[in-house]
């Protein structure tokens, strides 16, 4: 382990708060809600048709870099191209207004399921206090990610945010890094950056010479197929202060 970082940058969703993970979870909850207005398509054939979609509709470095600043808009053109897969494959489905509705509860759904993780502050509030400047760096538009900050009262714990929105740039970027370390007065070599995103947590700030410590919440372990290598992984937060060798200023 290298010596104690000057700087930390933390991601936000799915780092510090549950925010889009377990989305099978998330569209099956609400596919079930509208079973009547979705009849007679069956609630399991919209999830899988949903979730493929949204596989591909994501997968696209381009179009993600775009629709992400467009979350709404591009949920309803998900459960569109779900719903156009299920009629071209001889299914009945329902008007778009129905599809539209669907894509606004599940919008809605996310925002009623999001939650802190636990420690976050706790651990937060530690590493700040032991002289470590934090940066928050997230991707996505202002609207979206403003009211999660304000939500989780996570504004006085940094000394930089930095929302993709407000900048007109987000990771994997170089300069989204580079913006965030020189914010802080920092080197890339001081900063360690925290986060779930094998490819804009690891594998970009590495590129730069951040040190990677990969957030795996779930505790799966890096993917066998996966290029990426973090310099560290931590299952919960409080692996963070760990490493930091903080474990009792959090307790």
């Amino acid at each position: 382990m290298r010596a104690r970082p000057r700087g930390i940058l933390f991601d936000l969703d799915d780092t510090l708060i549950s925010a889009y993970s377990n989305q099978r979870a998330a569209w099956d909850a609400v596919v079930r809600e509208m079973a009547a207005a979705l009849h007679p398509l069956p609630p399991h054939d919209v999830v899988d048709a949903l979730i493929a979609f949204a596989t591909h509709f994501w997968s696209d470095a381009d179009r993600h870099r775009h629709w992400r600043q467009h979350l709404i808009a591009a949920r309803r053109a998900v459960v569109a191209g779900a719903l156009s897969a299920l009629r071209a494959a001889g299914h009945a489905t329902p008007p778009p207004e129905v599809g539209d509705r669907l894509a606004d509860r599940f919008s809605a759904y996310r925002e009623e399921q999001m939650h802190l993780f636990a420690h976050a502050h706790d651990v937060l509030d530690a590493v700040r206090g032991a002289g470590i400047a934090l940066a928050l760096i997230t991707n996505g538009a202002s609207i979206d990610q403003r009211p999660k900050i304000t939500r989780f009262d996570l504004a006085r714990r940094f000394d930089h945010i930095q929302i993709e929105g407000e900048h007109g740039f987000g990771k994997p970027e170089e300069r989204a890094y580079r913006h965030a370390v020189q914010s802080l007065g920092l080197a890339p070599h001081e900063c360690w950056m925290v986060g779930d995103n094998l490819e804009w947590e690891v594998v970009a700030p590495q590129r730069l010479g951040i040190f990677s410590v990969w957030y795996d919440g779930t505790a799966a372990g890096v993917p066998v197929s996966a290029i990426a290598r973090p310099d560290l992984v931590v299952t919960s937060l409080r692996g963070v202060l760990a490493a930091l060798g903080l474990e009792s200023a959090a307790a």
